[in-house]
């Protein structure tokens, strides 16, 4: 894969096993993230074409850094994948303001500061993708108590839709691609604002590996959504078939 790709959250998780993915195809990877030992590692992983830049995607100047870094590195940036973000475990009961913020900022500014860093360079030539991570709780709300984060990657949904829109006729070349996984077989339970669930434990979680599989081949075949996991696909079908009924079900089946 003779392609430069630039991964947010890069440290651990999805964003790690991609690295690891696309290295084994030969892609030149800029990993970015914020713990630089784990960030180390996971580009000694990844290939001899990886460099690791810690940054703190949630700054708007720390990406504009990682962009640099990345051209400075390989003098040009094919696809800009925004991976960072956060869970939270609170009903919309309990949200408090600095929750609500933390969710906007951690999962929504991020992809935004990334997209709008990396889109001169994709303007100027009519060329790139951006693939922003979010979720299947960015279609159907289904567990109440990740309230503000399935409200996050809701904006994320609609920002990266909007992106696509308004791009469409300008610069067709330009894709905006939108990833949507159900529940991995991660640490993003154990790390989410409040605590919560273990994702590596929950009934059905998709393995972190065939979860990645799927954003690879979305960068490899662009296209502007994709659900790792048919489950939640079909999930969200069966949402918009009788919101009604999928949400009494939902209030009894997804709990803390």
């Amino acid at each position: 894969m003779d392609k430069v790709v630039v991964i947010t959250g890069a440290s651990a998780g999805i964003g790690a096993e991609l690295a690891r993915q696309l290295g084994e195809k030969g892609a030149k990877l800029v990993l970015a993230a914020r713990r630089q030992p784990e960030l180390e590692a996971v580009a000694a992983r990844s290939g001899k074409e990886a460099i690791a830049v810690v940054a703190d995607a949630t700054q708007r100047g720390d990406v504009e850094k990682l962009r640099d870094a990345a051209l400075s590195r390989f003098g040009r940036i094919d696809v800009w994948v925004n991976n960072a973000g956060r869970g939270i475990t609170r009903t919309v009961s309990e949200l408090t303001d600095e929750d609500l913020d933390m969710m906007i900022r951690d999962n929504v500014k991020s992809a935004l500061y990334g997209m709008q860093a990396v889109l001169p360079l994709f303007k100027s030539r009519n060329a790139g993708q951006i693939v922003n991570i979010s979720s299947g709780l960015g279609r159907v709300p289904m567990a109440s108590f990740r309230s503000a984060y399935s409200a996050a990657k809701h904006a994320l949904n609609a920002l990266s839709a909007c992106l696509r829109i308004e791009l469409l006729q300008s610069h067709p070349g330009i894709m905006v691609s939108v990833v949507m996984p159900g529940i991995v077989a991660t640490e993003f339970g154990t790390n989410a604002l409040g605590g919560g669930p273990d994702s590596r434990v929950l009934p059905g979680a998709q393995s972190v590996e065939d979860a990645t599989k799927v954003i690879v081949d979305v960068i490899e075949h662009p296209r502007p959504e994709a659900y790792t996991n048919p489950a939640t696909k079909a999930e969200v079908e069966r949402y918009y078939r009788d919101v009604a009924a999928y949400e009494a079900e939902a209030s009894t089946r997804f709990r803390r």
